[in-house]
């Protein structure tokens, strides 16, 4: 039976107490607000078709990341993109209960990481704002939070995964940029220029093997294989081990830099990469080019060679879906037709 309690403020408490249940309450502000969620809970109940909201109600959702964090995600990912995405959702959701997680809220959420600045930037007014696919990502994240809460620990959710019943960011139009013969010769120059002595052998090899920048600096000279040709890495941002072939350009690449002490391949600190990358290109006066624009620029070399299939493209590239490479099946064509005359 149901059993209603106003309280000092004037909102109503309700109590619905039904042997072989858990005991469920919830506050309103009228009594006839009450009345009707009573009824539609004995209704449930009745019917048998009432499923509990105690544990998402007294569950808070830092307390659901924390438990994610132990219990699934280390068996699931191999990457470690996860911590940092679920980091920001728990920074302004981690207070609030799963039962609370309601689909305006999550839209808040969203419309408040877009006017964030790039926390890579030292200035916060200068600094870009945080991406449309960025904030895509992290609501994907919470997204399987919520899916692994109610699948796996048996949470219910009142309103099911919310994060579905709300608009995504769209993502970035796909960068086409490419350097021209001048260009790459301009921007080897500058490389040379460098202070640092790690950039240029680190940009030829990003053009060579189409690695990612964080594929490359993790590359350790044990996964290097030079009999087999070959490159593993046991990371990647796909969270999945992959093999990259080594072309006889990137092996002599590779035999020419200098051993670390640390058996690392490329012994530099991403951020010190960038900064020194950044100076190269405006010495060599080019502009609207970033260094993961180099991994376009090796996939397209490679298409344009017309003797790699999409999947022999996706091998090298690491990419797992073949949509991903659509973009350049047109590079593939133009050197198909000129050889047909």
């Amino acid at each position: 039976m149901a059993v209603f309690e106003q309280r000092e403020s004037g909102w109503w408490q309700v109590k619905v107490r039904r042997k072989g249940h858990p005991a469920q309450s919830k506050t309103f502000r009228t009594k006839l607000d009450a009345q009707v969620w009573a009824r539609g809970i004995e209704s449930a109940i009745d019917k048998g078709t009432h499923m509990s909201t105690v544990v998402a109600e007294k569950t808070l959702f830092k307390d659901l990341a924390a438990r994610f964090s132990t219990e699934f995600a280390p068996f699931h990912y191999r990457s470690i993109t996860w911590k940092h995405k679920l980091a920001n959702l728990v920074s302004r959701l981690g207070s609030h209960s799963v039962a609370s997680l309601t689909a305006d809220k999550i839209a808040r959420y969203r419309d408040q990481r877009l006017t964030d600045p790039d926390p890579r930037y030292s200035d916060a007014d200068k600094a870009p704002r945080i991406s449309g696919p960025t904030v895509k990502s992290e609501l994907h994240m919470l997204s399987k939070v919520l899916d692994v809460a109610s699948k796996e620990f048996q949470i219910t959710l009142p309103t099911g995964n919310v994060v579905a019943n709300i608009r995504k960011p769209s993502n970035n139009p796909s960068r086409d940029r490419r350097l021209t013969e001048e260009e790459f010769d301009m921007l080897l120059a500058a490389c040379d220029r460098s202070i640092n002595p790690w950039l240029k052998p680190a940009l030829l090899l990003s053009v060579e093997t189409a690695m990612r920048l964080g594929e490359l600096l993790g590359l350790k000279w044990d996964d290097v294989n030079f009999e087999k040709r070959i490159a593993f890495l046991k990371m990647t941002k796909n969270g999945e081990a992959r093999a990259v072939p080594l072309s006889s350009r990137a092996i002599e690449l590779l035999k020419s830099i200098p051993r670390s002490t640390d058996n690392r391949v490329i012994f530099v600190e991403k951020q010190s990469l960038h900064v020194v990358f950044k100076t190269a290109c405006r010495r060599a006066k080019i502009d609207d080019f970033t260094w993961h624009d180099l991994r376009h620029e090796s996939i397209s070399r490679y298409a344009e060679r017309g003797d790699f299939s999409i999947l022999e493209l996706a091998s090298i590239s690491g990419h797992k879906t073949l949509q991903m490479l659509k973009r350049y099946t047109h590079l593939q064509a133009e050197k198909l037709a000129a050889k047909m005359g």
